[in-house]
């Protein structure tokens, strides 16, 4: 049970982390210079919503170590790509991000692989 509910927090923190940095830098485009590149990427390590999702995905690795020590990596690894499942529908909620029937697709093909894998 502690194995599990450590994937189940490793997958809620990478979301996060993923989540949180798009919402950060999401409408700034990227710099084409290198010394205009340089500033932008230190002034988002200044940022103290990117390093939140530093900071989750950090903790992220660590329940990560600790989940597979309670289970085989073969049964926990399929579990992180709910990560994406969730990204997909987070992303349209947070963002008004798109979802196409490709994305509904692929994304029940993930669950339908992770019901018959978990049985």
């Amino acid at each position: 049970m502690i194995g599990a509910l450590l994937v189940a927090v490793t997958i809620v923190l990478t979301v996060y982390a993923q989540l949180v940095i798009k919402w950060q830098v999401g409408g700034q485009q990227f710099p084409e210079t290198g010394a205009d590149k340089l500033f932008f990427v230190l002034k988002q390590l200044l940022n103290p919503w990117i390093l939140s999702g530093f900071a989750a995905a950090f903790l992220a690795s660590l329940s990560w170590m600790a989940a597979i020590t309670k289970l085989r990596l073969s049964d926990a690894y399929p579990f992180t790509s709910l990560s994406l499942v969730l990204v997909v529908l987070l992303s349209h909620i947070c963002f008004d991000e798109p979802i196409n029937s490709t994305k509904v697709l692929g994304t029940g093909i993930i669950v339908l692989g992770l019901i018959i894998m978990s049985r």
